[in-house]
């Protein structure tokens, strides 16, 4: 398994367009195989992580490589994101606890 660790800071341009390519983004990624799961997650100060499993580092390459994904990058860079940061990661070990109702 692999994860993958999106830290990101808005500008004021990240409007409603941006909502819109993330929800598009976030249907298309749990679409395609290898998808796990995606949690969303915001800081005090408004900083935005996002914590996505993929089942592997190749599954993982074609969302890297979707068409729709990289439009949404160059729009980013152009003016959603003060910052990004990016961090992919193999998973070592993992385990859980679920208490029962």
């Amino acid at each position: 398994m692999v994860v993958v660790l999106f830290r990101s800071m808005l500008t004021q341009e990240a409007g409603e367009d941006y909502r819109v390519m993330t929800r598009e983004l976030t249907d298309r990624a749990r679409s395609l195989p290898g998808f796990v799961d995606l949690q969303a997650f915001e800081s005090h100060d408004g900083e935005h992580l996002l914590v996505v499993h993929w089942e592997s580092a190749e599954l993982l390459r074609a969302w890297s490589d979707d068409v729709r994904h990289a439009v949404a990058q160059r729009l980013g860079r152009e003016k959603w994101y003060r910052y990004f940061r990016v961090e992919v990661a193999e998973v070592a070990r993992s385990y859980a606890f679920d208490r029962p109702a």
